[in-house]
């Protein structure tokens, strides 16, 4: 019996591991919902096991194919760039800037350590929305981290707290998002701008609050209060500042700022680093080589993680949770409009890119400006793929123990989804 218990409660499986395996059976336990369904014609019964099946194979090829060996180009540039800052100590530079308050954050991390200048790198990237600069500053963040960790195989305090941040951290100007309201001809594709930012923020803070108390940092500590407050004062400016401008201002500032930052950052430590006298061609070739074996290395993790959540959209167990939160809700007596925007929430902590799905295919059927088509996007704008994140970070480092981290990103991306839909009821109403 305890060996059945065990086996139920996949008691012996990392959070990880069990979320892994319950993607599978729960696509499973869908298409046999299906099959037994008498409303299904006979001729779609008979292909629900194939689209399943096709969808594994065409995951594994993306995981591989459209994610791992493209991202190696990139890795490979942009930790090239991080040698050559290293080296002109442009990374320490912003280390030292940041010292008292990752100090408080990240404990474990020496003062002025190369890893807190990588996150702050990450971390910028990601609220420029530069998801391919953000990706390479992260991993070597992640491996910066590593070199502390005392248990390889067990993810620090210090990892945990980047993780989460980074998969709940907030994107000043979700362009992408606004770009696809564009092409679906929405009345102002930058509506959404504001909800997003705030959806964003509560989930950050929740992430940080949920992670502070499990490794007891004094989230009242002054230095950590006077820097929440100017980042939270920061973010304000920058709501005030764009509610301000028209649509197209809003598009074209936002594009400018966030590229010639990104460039600036390039610009800046090539030029240190002919300050310093420092060779760069060298400095870059040293740490251009573990771009493309970091991307090698994290590809099985991709391809793991990519064909499970593959299962479980192809099999419709999404929209079969939709269906049933639905009547829940109007046997309540709710208003579920919120409901028809629900798949692409459902969708984002697995899959960037079936969210992004998600999100257009509800601008398709409800419209740009409905309230189901703004609160879609307004949920692909709130925060970051948790399972997607930890497949790709954890698994560049050998990771296999996360601990809390799964628990924290989803807490912190339930908080972003309650948001969204408050703040979707308040900016857009019906």
């Amino acid at each position: 019996m305890k060996k059945i218990y065990h086996f139920l409660t996949l008691k012996n499986q990392t959070p990880l591991s069990a979320m892994w395996v319950i993607f599978f059976v729960a696509a499973f336990i869908t298409l046999i919902i299906k099959w037994l369904n008498p409303e299904i014609p006979a001729e779609q019964k008979t292909e629900l096991f194939k689209v399943v099946v096709d969808g594994m194979f065409d995951a594994a090829e993306i995981a591989v194919m459209k994610i791992a060996l493209p991202l190696a180009g990139v890795m490979t540039f942009f930790m090239g760039l991080l040698s050559i800052g290293e080296k002109a100590g442009a990374i320490g530079f912003l280390a030292r800037i940041v010292g008292p308050f990752f100090s408080r954050l990240f404990p474990e991390v020496p003062a002025n350590h190369p890893a807190s200048g990588q996150m702050i790198m990450n971390f910028s990237a990601n609220m420029l929305g530069l998801d391919n600069a953000a990706t390479p500053f992260g991993l070597k963040a992640m491996q910066s981290l590593q070199d502390l960790n005392p248990q390889k195989e067990v993810a620090s305090n210090a990892q945990i707290m980047f993780l989460v941040l980074h998969s709940a951290g907030p994107v000043l100007i979700p362009l992408s998002i606004m770009a696809q309201r564009s092409i679906y001809k929405a009345e102002d594709p930058s509506d959404i701008f504001i909800p997003c930012l705030i959806a964003t923020y509560f989930a950050t803070l929740t992430g940080l609050i949920f992670v502070a108390i499990r490794q007891g940092i004094n989230l009242f500590d002054r230095v950590i209060l006077s820097w929440l407050g100017g980042i939270t004062g920061f973010i304000g400016f920058v709501l005030w500042y764009f509610s301000q401008l028209p649509q197209e201002e809003v598009t074209a500032q936002s594009k400018i700022v966030s590229n010639v930052i990104l460039y600036g950052f390039v610009l800046s430590f090539i030029l240190g680093a002919v300050w310093k006298k420092v060779d760069i061609f060298d400095a870059f070739i040293d740490g251009a080589k573990g771009g493309f074996e970091t991307s090698v290395k994290i590809i099985p993790y991709l391809v793991a993680m990519l064909v499970a959540i593959s299962c479980l959209r192809n099999a419709g167990t999404l929209d079969l949770i939709t269906n049933g939160i639905r009547y829940i809700v109007v046997v309540l007596g709710f208003d579920t409009a919120w409901v028809d925007a629900l798949p692409t929430a459902l969708m984002h902590p697995l899959s960037g890119g079936g969210s992004r799905a998600m999100m257009i295919s509800t601008m398709q059927t409800a419209g740009p400006d409905s309230f189901a088509g703004r609160l879609a996007c307004v949920f692909q704008g709130s925060s970051d793929t948790i399972f997607y994140v930890l497949a790709l970070y954890f698994g560049s480092v050998g990771i296999k123990q996360t601990r809390y981290t799964l628990w924290a990103g989803l807490t912190a991306d339930l908080v972003s989804v309650i948001t969204a839909i408050w703040v979707s009821y308040i900016f857009f109403p019906h």
